[in-house]
């Protein structure tokens, strides 16, 4: 299932895209929202399911707003230079495990919502990654195959990042990658069930029309398996915790001098397989 919010931001309405990829269907009278707890009730997913067969969901008015198809975000755990061809770009040697940083929850927004260039920023860039969504309480999880069970859905995030921020301004990553606005997610989440491989999807991005990004997630150091494994030996994870799991190489800080970091009105558009698009325009904070 393709699973959504749409409505003005704060007043977001649970939907369902429907099969034919156009309509929305109202899931308001089923569930009172799209989040962790829904992602962990098979119960709940079982009659969201039944209704959409039926066919018993009102349709929704078209032209809507997406919003974050992800109520009541958990934690963001996202991992670094986890494609080979950035770490090459970058020259950077391949890490030999997970790089593990985090995003604050409130850093996400709609998929197609504008995005804020941050005040004094000179370098802010764009990251397309494949999110996962967490659908079961994870802890100490002993295998791949496990880990995947605890998958409840997936989609297109934009780890957004001010590199000035995040690597000559001293201490940790963080102070490039919490930037308001700077975690755009969606436009669906769609269940893992409708994601037989994950290490298997095209992933683009370009930037006023021009492709920056083309690559595909078999090109990950450490696959989505192993990541939610991986993790989950250092922390708990609960159903509605968002991981972003690396972005592949053609990030404006690996591309020769001058470097084309966004500016305002530029506008950014990202596509993962399967999984929708987004389409932001820069704004100055």
């Amino acid at each position: 299932m393709k699973l959504l919010r749409v409505g003005t931001p704060g007043a977001e309405r649970p939907a369902l895209l429907d099969e034919d990829g156009t309509t929305l269907r109202d899931l308001s009278g089923i569930v009172t929202d799209i989040d962790g707890a829904l992602l962990a009730d098979d119960a709940a997913l079982e009659r969201v399911r039944a209704a959409a067969a039926a066919g018993e969901l009102p349709v929704l008015e078209a032209g809507q707003r997406v919003g974050a198809p992800l109520a009541r975000v958990g934690k963001v755990v996202c991992i670094g230079l986890n494609y080979h061809d950035h770490a090459r770009e970058t020259n950077a040697q391949a890490p030999s495990e997970p790089i593990i940083f985090f995003k604050a929850a409130d850093t996400v927004v709609g998929p197609d919502d504008t995005v804020l260039i941050p005040r004094g920023s000179v370098k802010t860039d764009w990251e397309i990654e494949l999110a996962v969504v967490i659908g079961r309480t994870a802890r100490y999880l002993d295998s791949q195959e496990e880990a995947l069970a605890h998958v409840g859905a997936y989609a297109v995030s934009n780890d957004v990042s001010e590199r000035a921020f995040q690597l000559e301004r001293g201490g940790q990553w963080d102070k490039g990658k919490n930037c308001e606005t700077f975690n755009p997610l969606g436009p669906w989440l769609v269940t893992s069930d409708e994601v037989p491989d994950p290490q298997a999807l095209a992933m683009r991005l370009s930037v006023n029309g021009e492709t920056k990004q083309d690559g595909t997630t078999a090109d990950m150091i450490f696959p989505v398996a192993e990541i939610v494994r991986y993790v989950s030996q250092f922390m708990t994870l609960y159903p509605g915790d968002v991981i972003n799991t690396g972005t592949p190489a053609g990030v404006a800080m690996g591309r020769p001098e001058p470097k084309p970091y966004l500016r305002a009105g530029d506008v950014m558009e990202l596509e993962i397989e399967g999984l929708g698009t987004q389409r932001q325009q820069l704004k100055d904070a």
